[in-house]
């Protein structure tokens, strides 16, 4: 979602990644909250039709309308948050909240979008809640049953 008129959206998350990028000058900002790290065509060609699912395709479309409205690479500032290990991996893989984090933080770094905060991994979910106007995340972490 990118918008420039005042949204505040709230998301939870687990092994899930959100991701917000903000423009301070046109006051614009876009939030993505991505499920896997990537379909495995990161940086060429046509992803599918699902590109939000996906942490890889979801930061490139918020980049691309963000751009379209008149942003400048290098004046976005981008948070992330969650990547929590939801499920005992038991040492043997990684684990899909730490493959989200991973892959968040390498298509910022190759979009040479500067990470502002960050806020990853664990074994708790999160409550964010996004003010698209300010750019503003708050941040609420879940007891292990799920509440806030």
């Amino acid at each position: 979602m990118v918008s420039s008129e005042p949204v505040l959206v709230t998301t939870l998350l687990g092994s899930c990644v959100a991701v917000t990028i903000f423009s301070y000058r046109l006051r614009l900002g876009a939030i993505c909250h991505a499920q896997l790290p990537g379909t495995g065509d990161l940086f060429d060609g046509i992803q599918d039709e699902h590109h939000g699912k996906y942490v890889d395709t979801a930061i490139r479309a918020m980049l691309e309308r963000l751009l379209k409205r008149g942003a400048l690479r290098g004046e976005l500032e981008a948070k992330v948050f969650g990547g929590a290990d939801m499920f005992d991996a038991q040492g043997r893989l990684r684990s899909v909240g730490r493959q989200n984090s991973e892959m968040a933080l390498k298509v910022l770094a190759h979009e040479s979008v500067r990470v502002a905060k960050q806020d990853l991994g664990g074994e708790r979910g999160r409550k964010i809640i996004f003010h698209s106007h300010t750019g503003e995340v708050l941040l609420k972490r879940m007891r292990k049953s799920g509440g806030c």
